[in-house]
């Protein structure tokens, strides 16, 4: 690598890393990646091979159009130029990584016979919140406690706790979104099965993913 350029451009409220580099001279390909969050939304390459045969071709020349294509991919984004494309990369992203549930009050999430789960749903991809998810517990056959994430990615789901009997109960928590789904699990487990007492004790959750 002869060169290379590595900027921070801003544009509105978005932030993106532009890298552009000299692969040469084997393969001869001048290389731009953006980076949004850490993940890739743009590329641009271009192949000079012919321009590194001719009797143009010197170090200083070649730094130029370096810096001419790290340019021109700033420009483009300035200019909403690659906003579409850079949508859809970020999407795919998003997708592919699917979300993630999680327990926040791991340790509070039982009181005086209640049921109180505070839940948050992220995007595995970027870490971010994942608003709209669709969030049910599925411990009862007969009853099933829902809720929708918020613009945080969070929900609290309340409910009586259920009878435990002479079994243990397996507390089935699953989140459903475009980006993908999830679930989370524990078991409410009686102290003494041989006591009519309905205490119980919890093991952590555990994520299917």
């Amino acid at each position: 690598m002869s060169s290379g350029f590595n900027t921070d451009a801003r544009v509105g409220e978005k932030v993106f890393h532009v890298q552009t580099e000299d692969r040469g001279p084997t393969p001869p390909i001048i290389d731009t990646v953006v980076y949004q969050n850490g993940m890739v939304v743009h590329r641009r390459s271009a192949e000079y091979a012919e321009f590194a045969a001719s009797s143009a071709f010197n170090p200083a020349a070649l730094r130029q159009r370096v810096e001419q294509q790290h340019r021109a991919v700033i420009d483009d984004l300035r200019s909403g130029t690659l906003d579409v494309e850079i949508a859809a990369m970020a999407e795919q992203a998003v997708r592919a990584g699917g979300i993630q549930v999680q327990l926040l009050n791991t340790s509070s999430w039982l009181s005086a016979g209640t049921v109180s789960l505070d839940l948050e749903i992220v995007r595995r991809a970027d870490r971010a919140p994942q608003a709209g998810a669709q969030v049910i517990e599925g411990a009862l056959e007969d009853a099933r406690h829902s809720g929708t994430s918020n613009g945080e990615g969070r929900v609290r789901i309340e409910f009586p706790l259920p009878p435990l009997g002479k079994n243990d109960i397996a507390l089935v928590i699953y989140a459903k979104a475009d980006a993908g789904k999830d679930e989370i699990r524990f078991t409410m487990r009686n102290k003494s099965k041989a006591s009519p007492a309905n205490s119980s004790t919890n093991s952590p959750p555990s994520s299917s993913g």
